[in-house]
């Protein structure tokens, strides 16, 4: 089953030492990375910064753009009641669909602050209870939406350049 993870991390450096857990945990069958990206909020930084991962040219494109939606446009939503709603839920017709829910990217945007990082993933026949245990003391927060075959599937069409 193809899985969106988002892990929120305490610090602006904990998602970057998770994607090197993460990739071990892929070295060891524990998950199949389709795709994933690292935010780090420094504090006092005025916004994020979003690295995505992704080493193919031809599916990069398309995966960048819906990490550009969820890291860069996510964030760049002013935090002021009604302006926040109606930013989130242009994010959430982006994502319509997807698996992706307005509650995931209000979550997302609410816990998600400067301090803190955030690795984004997407995966495939992953083992999620090990995979938690490679996070095990990280001060790490899971945010996660399992996706049916049909949101796979726009996600992956929609994202993936499937």
């Amino acid at each position: 089953m193809t899985t969106f993870t988002v892990w929120k991390f305490n610090d602006p450096e904990g998602a970057a030492r998770a994607e090197k857990a993460l990739t071990a945990a892929e070295t060891d069958g524990i998950v199949k990375i389709v795709d994933h990206a690292v935010l780090s909020w420094p504090e006092g930084a005025d916004k994020p910064e979003l690295e995505h991962k992704h080493d193919s040219a031809k599916r990069g494109a398309g995966w960048g753009a819906l990490w550009g939606i969820l890291g860069g446009a996510l964030f760049m939503v002013p935090v002021a009641g009604a302006i926040i709603g109606a930013g989130i839920g242009a994010l959430a017709k982006a994502t319509a669909g997807t698996g992706i829910t307005k509650d995931d990217l209000e979550r997302i945007r609410t816990e998600v602050v400067p301090g803190t990082s955030a690795l984004f993933m997407v995966t495939d026949e992953a083992n999620l209870d090990r995979l938690g245990e490679r996070f095990h003391g990280r001060d790490a927060t899971l945010i996660s939406t399992n996706l049916t075959e049909e949101e796979r599937k726009i996600l992956l069409e929609t994202f993936g350049g499937a």
